[in-house]
């Protein structure tokens, strides 16, 4: 059996070093194992509509913003399918039929999206395309056979009601959609990077981004105000390392090599929080080494971006095409789906009226 990925983000706004540490950086690495038959990469932006439907520019402006995120991260065309969700129709006929095989009382107790829910506030007042998005989810998945779907903590409770849709499916009409598993990354600290102010998450409307789009002086800005210890008043005080985002962030990033470059009177990352315990390091030494250590990171990425936003006519042929190659795999998946419900009445070998 192929080994194949599904995987994919929100339009909502440029995509930050959250996004990078949390998924985009193994995609890359996933996308260069050479394990994987096929990668799809999607740009969700059917679902991003259905908690911006009035504001439909903001995903019509972001879509491209986060192709040009993709590419610049190493995402390669020709290793990965890069397409655009409402591109595929097929995708809204699948999640039609899936609905059928879920009840309202389960999608309410998905955790994620109770979650997202009361994060948005809509109490009574949920649109119903949000409120289903789970199974709109179990039909991108499915649409292209995916085997592994990589996603953080919080997910998990979407593709586990995946494979429920999955098991109901093939019970009720034959062996036809496969189950995929769940990836998620091992590493804690990379599941969700709390934002520079402290919040527990990266949010543009709080302003705690650092996005990979930012050039070497905003990062630098953006990390010399960083939220640390407020009881780390002065350098000889005792500083805590726990919600220090300064350490969180080196967590994400630091390689041990990187303290022979930038900090070699310390071996690792465990000495350097030693003394930062103990006391005697102040945070602006901290936080420049952090500085350094994310800017050896990012300028791959940012050297990749003015590649790619000189050649915005490839951009937007790479999408073209990735768009045109996932549709054929999703209607080639869709016609096993009708075929299995009997709803393909016009198919030579098994015509309606015989």
């Amino acid at each position: 059996m192929k080994q194949i990925i599904l995987t994919g983000d929100r339009p909502t706004g440029r995509l930050h070093i959250g996004h990078y540490v949390g998924s985009l950086r193994q995609r890359v690495i996933l996308q260069n194992s050479g394990e994987y038959d096929e990668i799809y990469i999607m740009i969700a932006d059917a679902q991003a509509l259905t908690d911006n439907f009035d504001n439909p520019e903001k995903i019509r402006s972001s879509i491209v913003q986060v192709a040009l995120d993709y590419l610049s991260c190493g995402i390669d065309p020709n290793k990965s399918v890069i397409f655009i969700q409402s591109m595929i129709p097929e995708l809204t006929e699948l999640t039609f039929y899936y609905m059928n095989l879920v009840t309202v009382s389960r999608v309410q107790r998905n955790p994620t999206v109770k979650s997202e829910i009361q994060q948005r506030g809509f109490n009574t007042s949920i649109p119903v395309g949000f409120f289903t998005y789970p199974i709109s989810q179990a039909s991108d998945i499915t649409a292209f056979k995916a085997t592994v779907v990589p996603v953080g903590d919080d997910q998990a409770p979407m593709i586990e009601q995946c494979q429920e849709i999955v098991h109901k499916f093939n019970q009720t009409y034959g062996e036809t959609l496969i189950e995929p598993k769940i990836m998620v990354s091992t590493n804690a600290t990379c599941r969700r990077l709390p934002g520079t102010d402290g919040h527990a998450k990266m949010s543009k409307s709080l302003n705690n981004c650092i996005y990979l789009s930012d050039d070497e002086k905003t990062v630098r800005e953006k990390i010399m105000s960083m939220y640390t210890d407020p009881n780390h008043i002065r350098v000889c005080d005792p500083g805590c390392v726990e919600g220090n985002c300064v350490f969180t962030y080196l967590d994400a990033f630091v390689h041990d090599g990187d303290f022979e470059k930038y900090l070699p009177e310390y071996k690792n990352l465990d000495e350097l929080k030693d003394h930062y315990r103990k006391g005697g390091l102040g945070d602006v030494k901290v936080k420049k080494f952090l500085n350094s250590v994310m800017q050896e990171e990012l300028a791959p990425i940012r050297e990749r971006r003015a590649y790619w936003e000189n050649h915005m006519d490839e951009v937007m042929d790479i999408l073209q095409k990735g768009c045109e190659k996932a549709r054929q795999r999703a209607m080639e998946t869709m016609a096993e789906v009708r075929h299995a419900m009997k709803i393909d009445y016009f198919n030579p070998n098994d015509p309606i009226i015989k």
